[in-house]
Protein backbone atom coordinates (compact mmCIF):
# COMPACT_ATOMS: atom_id res chain seq x y z
CA UNK A 1 0.00 0.00 0.00
CA UNK A 2 1.88 3.28 -1.06
CA UNK A 3 0.36 6.63 -0.72
CA UNK A 4 -0.55 6.49 -4.30
CA UNK A 5 -2.02 3.18 -4.32
CA UNK A 6 -4.35 3.05 -0.62
CA UNK A 7 -6.21 0.22 -2.31
CA UNK A 8 -3.25 -2.40 -2.07
CA UNK A 9 -0.60 -3.87 -0.74
CA UNK A 10 2.83 -2.62 -2.07
CA UNK A 11 3.74 -4.99 -5.07
CA UNK A 12 6.74 -6.58 -2.82
CA UNK A 13 5.38 -6.10 0.26
CA UNK A 14 8.50 -6.76 2.85
CA UNK A 15 8.16 -10.56 4.89
CA UNK A 16 6.44 -10.43 8.01
CA UNK A 17 9.51 -12.50 9.06
CA UNK A 18 11.58 -9.92 9.15
CA UNK A 19 12.44 -8.87 12.60
CA UNK A 20 11.28 -4.83 12.73
CA UNK A 21 10.12 -2.87 10.41
CA UNK A 22 11.16 1.12 10.35
CA UNK A 23 8.68 3.12 9.98
CA UNK A 24 10.25 6.79 9.41
CA UNK A 25 8.48 10.69 10.09
CA UNK A 26 9.49 12.87 6.88
CA UNK A 27 9.67 16.37 7.36
CA UNK A 28 12.42 17.35 10.02
CA UNK A 29 13.54 13.16 10.40
CA UNK A 30 14.50 12.15 7.29
CA UNK A 31 14.99 15.76 5.60
CA UNK A 32 15.93 18.79 6.84
CA UNK A 33 12.68 21.31 5.60
CA UNK A 34 10.82 21.96 8.96
CA UNK A 35 12.90 25.71 8.48
CA UNK A 36 12.02 25.66 4.98
CA UNK A 37 8.81 24.86 5.52
CA UNK A 38 8.55 27.47 8.64
CA UNK A 39 10.00 30.41 6.30
CA UNK A 40 7.01 29.72 3.66
CA UNK A 41 4.36 29.50 6.11
CA UNK A 42 5.72 32.88 7.77
CA UNK A 43 5.30 34.40 4.41
CA UNK A 44 2.68 33.03 2.96
CA UNK A 45 0.08 33.17 6.27
CA UNK A 46 0.46 36.86 6.42
CA UNK A 47 -0.51 37.75 2.81
CA UNK A 48 -3.71 36.46 3.44
CA UNK A 49 -4.59 37.80 6.45
CA UNK A 50 -3.49 35.85 9.11
CA UNK A 51 -0.36 36.81 11.09
CA UNK A 52 2.06 33.88 11.07
CA UNK A 53 6.13 33.91 11.76
CA UNK A 54 8.52 31.10 11.45
CA UNK A 55 9.65 30.88 14.71
CA UNK A 56 6.10 30.74 15.68
CA UNK A 57 6.08 27.44 13.64
CA UNK A 58 9.09 25.89 15.28
CA UNK A 59 7.94 26.69 18.54
CA UNK A 60 4.45 25.26 18.74
CA UNK A 61 3.31 23.79 15.57
CA UNK A 62 6.21 21.16 14.29
CA UNK A 63 4.65 18.37 12.47
CA UNK A 64 0.86 19.72 12.57
CA UNK A 65 -1.60 19.38 9.71
CA UNK A 66 -1.39 22.48 7.28
CA UNK A 67 -5.10 22.60 7.69
CA UNK A 68 -5.04 22.43 11.18
CA UNK A 69 -2.77 25.13 11.58
CA UNK A 70 -4.27 26.98 9.16
CA UNK A 71 -8.25 26.67 11.12
CA UNK A 72 -6.02 27.94 14.47
CA UNK A 73 -4.92 30.87 13.02
CA UNK A 74 -8.16 31.74 11.56
CA UNK A 75 -9.38 31.18 14.99
CA UNK A 76 -7.30 34.02 16.17
CA UNK A 77 -7.50 36.73 13.12
CA UNK A 78 -10.50 35.85 11.29
CA UNK A 79 -12.17 33.27 8.75
CA UNK A 80 -11.04 33.23 5.08
CA UNK A 81 -13.47 32.52 1.99
CA UNK A 82 -13.37 29.26 0.28
CA UNK A 83 -11.26 30.34 -2.56
CA UNK A 84 -8.82 32.83 -0.63
CA UNK A 85 -8.32 29.51 1.86
CA UNK A 86 -7.61 27.43 -2.05
CA UNK A 87 -5.19 30.07 -2.93
CA UNK A 88 -3.40 30.15 0.29
CA UNK A 89 -2.77 26.47 0.33
CA UNK A 90 -1.95 26.62 -3.56
CA UNK A 91 0.83 29.41 -2.54
CA UNK A 92 1.88 27.47 -0.23
CA UNK A 93 2.63 23.99 -1.85
CA UNK A 94 4.42 25.50 -4.82
CA UNK A 95 6.43 27.93 -3.11
CA UNK A 96 7.46 25.00 -0.37
CA UNK A 97 8.13 22.50 -3.44
CA UNK A 98 10.47 25.23 -5.20
CA UNK A 99 12.14 25.54 -1.56
CA UNK A 100 12.80 21.71 -1.47
CA UNK A 101 13.43 21.18 -4.90
CA UNK A 102 16.32 23.65 -4.63
CA UNK A 103 18.06 23.55 -1.36
CA UNK A 104 16.47 20.38 0.60
CA UNK A 105 18.99 18.74 2.25
CA UNK A 106 18.83 15.05 4.44
CA UNK A 107 19.14 15.49 7.99
CA UNK A 108 22.54 15.08 9.07
CA UNK A 109 23.77 11.66 9.37
CA UNK A 110 20.87 10.05 7.85
CA UNK A 111 21.99 8.85 4.67
CA UNK A 112 24.71 6.62 6.48
CA UNK A 113 22.10 5.55 9.11
CA UNK A 114 19.94 4.33 6.44
CA UNK A 115 22.59 2.94 4.28
CA UNK A 116 23.52 1.07 7.50
CA UNK A 117 19.85 -0.31 7.80
CA UNK A 118 19.76 -1.53 4.74
CA UNK A 119 18.25 -4.81 5.38
CA UNK A 120 15.03 -3.79 7.54
CA UNK A 121 12.11 -2.58 5.87
CA UNK A 122 11.37 0.73 5.65
CA UNK A 123 8.57 3.29 4.87
CA UNK A 124 7.83 7.25 5.07
CA UNK A 125 5.16 7.81 6.80
CA UNK A 126 4.23 11.29 6.81
CA UNK A 127 1.36 14.08 7.44
CA UNK A 128 2.33 15.78 4.35
CA UNK A 129 0.88 15.16 0.81
CA UNK A 130 2.03 12.42 -1.27
CA UNK A 131 3.63 14.84 -3.89
CA UNK A 132 5.77 16.59 -0.72
CA UNK A 133 7.00 13.18 0.37
CA UNK A 134 8.19 12.22 -3.35
CA UNK A 135 9.90 15.74 -3.80
CA UNK A 136 11.57 15.76 -0.55
CA UNK A 137 12.89 12.07 -0.71
CA UNK A 138 13.95 12.65 -4.22
CA UNK A 139 15.52 16.26 -3.63
CA UNK A 140 17.21 14.77 -0.59
CA UNK A 141 18.69 12.02 -2.08
CA UNK A 142 16.71 9.64 -0.27
CA UNK A 143 14.58 7.51 -2.86
CA UNK A 144 15.96 5.05 -3.26
CA UNK A 145 16.02 3.50 0.50
CA UNK A 146 11.93 3.39 0.30
CA UNK A 147 10.73 3.21 -3.28
CA UNK A 148 6.93 3.54 -3.45
CA UNK A 149 6.87 2.73 0.57
CA UNK A 150 5.44 5.88 1.20
CA UNK A 151 2.15 6.48 3.43
CA UNK A 152 0.60 10.17 3.15
CA UNK A 153 -1.93 11.10 5.82
CA UNK A 154 -3.75 13.44 2.59
CA UNK A 155 -4.20 9.82 0.86
CA UNK A 156 -5.47 7.63 3.87
CA UNK A 157 -7.29 10.15 5.37
CA UNK A 158 -5.62 10.03 8.99
CA UNK A 159 -3.66 12.62 10.69
CA UNK A 160 -0.87 12.31 13.51
CA UNK A 161 -1.30 12.68 16.51
CA UNK A 162 -3.75 10.10 15.42
CA UNK A 163 -2.59 6.93 15.73
CA UNK A 164 -4.07 5.32 12.88
CA UNK A 165 -1.58 6.48 10.39
CA UNK A 166 1.11 4.46 11.51
CA UNK A 167 -1.60 1.80 12.43
CA UNK A 168 -2.18 1.78 8.54
CA UNK A 169 1.23 2.09 7.28
CA UNK A 170 2.01 -0.92 9.35
CA UNK A 171 -0.71 -3.11 8.23
CA UNK A 172 0.16 -2.47 4.52
CA UNK A 173 3.81 -3.13 5.16
CA UNK A 174 2.63 -7.12 6.73
CA UNK A 175 3.95 -5.99 10.18
CA UNK A 176 2.12 -5.93 13.42
CA UNK A 177 2.55 -2.71 15.83
CA UNK A 178 4.28 -4.39 18.20
CA UNK A 179 7.50 -5.41 15.17
CA UNK A 180 7.20 -1.70 14.16
CA UNK A 181 9.75 1.45 15.05
CA UNK A 182 8.28 4.75 14.48
CA UNK A 183 11.14 7.34 14.27
CA UNK A 184 9.59 10.41 14.22
CA UNK A 185 11.10 14.20 15.66
CA UNK A 186 7.63 15.96 16.42
CA UNK A 187 5.51 15.44 19.62
CA UNK A 188 2.47 14.50 17.49
CA UNK A 189 4.44 11.74 15.61
CA UNK A 190 5.87 10.81 19.05
CA UNK A 191 2.28 10.55 20.34
CA UNK A 192 1.02 8.32 17.23
CA UNK A 193 3.88 6.16 17.40
CA UNK A 194 2.46 5.34 21.24
CA UNK A 195 -0.57 5.18 21.04
CA UNK A 196 -0.50 3.00 18.35
CA UNK A 197 1.90 0.09 20.55
CA UNK A 198 4.58 0.97 18.94
CA UNK A 199 8.31 1.09 19.89
CA UNK A 200 9.00 4.96 19.43
CA UNK A 201 12.24 6.56 18.78
CA UNK A 202 12.13 10.32 19.50
CA UNK A 203 14.52 11.79 17.15
CA UNK A 204 14.88 15.11 19.59
CA UNK A 205 16.57 17.83 17.60
CA UNK A 206 15.82 19.99 20.53
CA UNK A 207 16.99 18.74 24.14
CA UNK A 208 17.06 22.09 25.92
CA UNK A 209 13.23 22.63 25.01
CA UNK A 210 11.90 19.21 24.22
CA UNK A 211 11.19 16.15 26.55
CA UNK A 212 10.74 12.82 25.13
CA UNK A 213 8.07 11.20 26.59
CA UNK A 214 8.19 8.20 28.44
CA UNK A 215 8.13 4.99 26.43
CA UNK A 216 10.12 6.51 23.71
CA UNK A 217 14.05 6.35 23.29
CA UNK A 218 15.59 9.67 22.74
CA UNK A 219 18.39 10.09 20.74
CA UNK A 220 20.33 13.28 19.66
CA UNK A 221 21.58 12.98 16.58
CA UNK A 222 20.94 10.17 13.37
CA UNK A 223 23.99 7.98 13.55
CA UNK A 224 22.69 6.64 17.05
CA UNK A 225 20.45 4.91 14.96
CA UNK A 226 21.57 1.73 13.68
CA UNK A 227 23.18 1.15 16.93
CA UNK A 228 19.62 1.16 18.39
CA UNK A 229 17.75 -0.59 15.90
CA UNK A 230 20.16 -3.30 16.31
CA UNK A 231 19.92 -3.53 20.31
CA UNK A 232 15.39 -3.58 19.47
CA UNK A 233 16.24 -6.10 16.97
CA UNK A 234 18.86 -8.63 19.21
CA UNK A 235 16.87 -8.23 22.34
CA UNK A 236 13.36 -7.36 21.11
CA UNK A 237 13.22 -5.41 24.87
CA UNK A 238 10.22 -3.24 24.20
CA UNK A 239 8.23 -6.20 22.43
Amino acid sequence: MSASSPSALPASAPSSSAPLCLLFDSDGTLVDSEILLAEVMGEVLPEYGLPFTARQYMEAFRGVRFHDIVATQQRRHGQLTEDNLARLEAAMRTRMQARMTEELVAIDGMPDALDALAAYPKAVVSNGPDSKIRCAMASAGLAHHFGDHLFSAYTLGVWKPDPGLYLKAAEAMGFPPERCVVIDDAAVGVEAGLAAGMQVIHLNHFPDEETTPEGAIALLHASELPEVIARLASTRQAF
